[in-house]
């Protein structure tokens, strides 16, 4: 976004919520910390400013998340109990915002619903090639994650505010979740001045950053722990010849191991500690589908590999696809297409 449109963007946000507004906020299906963090940090703010607000995700999310202040007021779509609520709540919208993911497909069934809604549209993302289907977006595949950009927003639309004025420690949890997850726990190449400067801010609110990181990464059940064990030693697969490490999992072992929503996240990045790998990924067998996660190092653009063979996308160095196809002819799909990207991989720093 150049100044210019960020300014005109801002001045007319100002103005529509400067009267009662009825708000849709929802997020990509399977939502992570930064999908669900900068959600319910943008509801929070709202909330505050005399709106009807209420959080819908598209899908149920990781147990992990259940911390998140505000979690238990989010309707999932996918719900039968919440379903005719949701589209209930989207009929009498005037706006829905839509956080990060640039598009509706991202929202499985919600997205239709969501596209044939009367109400303006509004995005806050970071990803690369949105399709344009709202009114306002907050827009910038350089910042780190959408809680950063809810931040700025927010001080943006008031910035004669002090920071503590503006945020109280739960949404400063909430941001501060979606920021610390997006960054690999700020030790990922996304990581700016910028970064630090607004996680110093949200910090001004007094919360406790550790307790955040432990409740996200350090609360598992014994049987993620087990699980996780499993993978690393009987499904990583390396191949020398492409610096690339993979892992399957099927339906049959995520039952055996009790696997729910959200508790496979992360062990994709496993594949890259292993010495001289630039590229891992995790094909997960899931109610009559298969999901791709991708991620590398350097300058490999898992996102290319995700767009070209597995309908996907995302970040250069983090991506992921989705495939109709069994996990078998999947995974061929994908071995079949590294000869190709061999060369590139070799070079990789």
């Amino acid at each position: 976004m150049n100044q210019t449109t960020v300014n005109q963007t801002v001045e007319e946000l100002l103005a529509f919520f400067s009267t009662p507004q009825n708000v849709i906020i929802t997020m990509h299906r399977d939502p992570d910390a930064d999908a669900l963090g900068s959600s319910l940090g943008w509801a929070s703010y709202l909330l505050k400013k005399g709106h009807k607000v209420t959080v819908i995700s598209p899908t149920e999310y990781a147990a992990n998340l259940n911390w998140l202040p505000g979690i238990g007021n989010v309707l999932v779509y996918e719900k039968s109990g919440d379903n005719r609520i949701c589209k209930t709540k989207i009929e009498e919208a005037t706006i829905i915002c839509c956080l990060d993911f640039s598009v509706l497909s991202r929202l499985k069934d919600l997205g239709k619903v969501v596209q044939d809604a009367k109400a303006i549209k509004m995005m806050i993302d970071h990803h690369l090639e949105p399709e344009y289907f709202a009114k306002w977006m907050v827009w910038d595949t350089n910042a780190a994650a959408t809680a950063q950009l809810v931040y700025w927003l927010i001080r943006k639309m008031e910035p004669e505010l002090s920071v503590t004025a503006l945020f109280d420690r739960q949404m400063a949890e909430c941001l501060y979740a979606g920021i610390m997850t997006d960054t690999g726990s700020f030790r990922h190449s996304n990581v700016t001045s910028e970064v630090h400067l607004t996680v110093a801010d949200l910090m001004l609110t007094g919360f406790d950053a550790s307790r955040v990181h432990r409740l996200i990464y350090d609360n598992a059940p014994l049987s993620r722990l087990q699980f996780l064990g499993y993978v690393l030693s009987q499904k990583l697969i390396v191949l020398p010849e492409y610096r690339t490490a993979y892992m399957v999992l099927t339906e049959a072992e995520l039952i055996r191991f009790n696997s729910s929503t959200g508790e496979t996240e992360g062990i994709v990045n496993y594949g890259l500690q292993v010495e001289n790998v630039v590229m891992s990924a995790l094909f997960i067998e899931r109610k009559g589908e298969v999901k791709i996660s991708f991620r590398s190092v350097g300058s490999f653009s898992v996102r290319d590999l995700a767009s070209t063979h597995f309908s996907g996308g995302g970040h250069k160095n983090a991506s992921g696809g989705r495939s109709d196809q069994s996990i078998d002819e999947t995974v061929d799909r994908f071995l079949s297409a590294l000869p190709s990207y061999q060369e590139t991989l070799l070079r990789v720093d």
